[in-house]
């Protein structure tokens, strides 16, 4: 059974393994691997999204990742990264932000180096990030928004067993100032325990 999320906190572990990966919190060590991904996928994640308006230098996000370590460590946030269990190159980022501590209630991002796309791994990194925020943060409802365009991001939400709740239309501003159409995907935790185990 979940654990409620005020016993556990910071409420995701320090470290999780799935077949390719391994997931952990951020850290300020991060800072240069995490920059050298961010200017290798740029042109991907400025098309998405609404934070890539500017490419930060090394030290910016230096300075991002201590916020985000600070976060972690007080229980008000988590940012992910995943690195290939192999080479230990950082694959994607995501993570397990609260909405609402009351339910409670998470959402998951994520973006995925250009270098690793279209192989499965942000599928993978989700699918675990999920069973965590369940299994060790007691959620009762997770999450997953992404732009009615993005036939990538969709289709990741699917696979890791989402179901599309609402088109929230006009939501947002896109990059390019267009208004865009949000997709709401939800997974309840009655719906991920009455799975059957992996």
């Amino acid at each position: 059974m979940p654990v409620p999320l005020q016993e556990r906190i910071p409420y995701f572990p320090e470290h999780v393994e799935t077949p390719r990966l391994i997931l952990r919190p951020a850290t300020p060590e991060d800072c240069q691997e995490l920059n050298a991904a961010l200017h290798e996928t740029w042109p991907d994640l400025q098309t998405w999204m609404d934070w890539a308006d500017r490419l930060p230098s090394v030290a910016e996000t230096a300075l991002f990742l201590q916020r985000a370590a600070a976060a972690y460590h007080a229980g008000r946030d988590c940012m992910l990264v995943a690195c290939h269990r192999s080479t230990r190159e950082l694959v994607l980022c995501t993570g397990l932000h609260p909405r609402d501590r009351r339910v409670p209630k998470f959402e998951i991002g994520y973006w995925c180096r250009a270098r690793y796309q279209r192989q499965g791994y942000v599928t993978e990194a989700v699918q675990a990030v999920t069973r965590a925020g369940f299994e060790h943060a007691g959620a009762r409802r997770i999450e997953i928004r992404c732009d009615s365009r993005n036939v990538r991001s969709r289709r990741v939400a699917e696979q890791a067993g989402y179901h599309l709740e609402a088109i929230l239309r006009h939501d947002r501003r896109a990059p390019d100032g267009s208004l865009r159409d949000t997709l709401l995907f939800v997974l309840l935790s009655e719906e991920f325990f009455a799975r059957p185990p992996k």
